[in-house]
């Protein structure tokens, strides 16, 4: 019996998820532009690590934000010059990222349906299909509605929205 018990907490602990810091670079090059990326700086960069610590939600107690230091706060006032950030390695939804993340939303929210979005996409805006058909890779999904009248989508073979009919 103790025996067990002292076995189903062991295994308890380890299927523990556990959370992960992720390390990027913060460089920044000769006219003050910041890049943050995973793949290292530019020999004319500055290099800086950085940690990127993302705890799941309800892994522990809240953490205290930390107080800016004077440095950042002098950046802050410098950020005022028309300086952009730019994001290496953006992430590539699939379909070609033709729609940016707030149209995205935006179509999602409003129950429409343009091309670019993906099979997940089409389920937030319209829920589970009535009916799924493929033919010759393609996929379409059929929502069915009240008075009689059915809407469908069609996907291509990577599961983007391709037309609405």
């Amino acid at each position: 019996m103790r025996t067990l018990l002292s076995g189903a907490t062991l295994c308890a602990l380890l299927l523990a998820s556990p959370t992960h810091a992720a390390s990027v670079y913060r460089c920044v090059d000769e006219t003050g532009h910041v890049t943050f990326t995973r793949q290292g700086c530019a020999p004319s960069q500055t290099a800086q690590m950085q940690n990127a610590f993302n705890p799941t939600p309800g892994s522990g107690k809240a953490t205290r934000m930390a107080e800016p230091s004077s440095q950042a706060k002098r950046q802050r006032k410098h950020a005022d010059t028309g300086a952009t950030l730019t994001v290496v390695g953006e992430q590539d939804d699939g379909c070609g990222n033709l729609l940016t993340q707030q149209a995205r939303r935006k179509a999602i929210v409003e129950q429409q349906v343009r091309a670019g979005m993906t099979r997940a996409d089409i389920e937030s805006a319209l829920g589970r299909p009535d009916a799924i058909t493929s033919k010759n890779g393609q996929t379409r999904y059929r929502y069915s509605a009240q008075k009689g009248r059915s809407r469908s989508v069609s996907f291509d073979e990577n599961g983007c929205v391709r037309a609405k009919n």
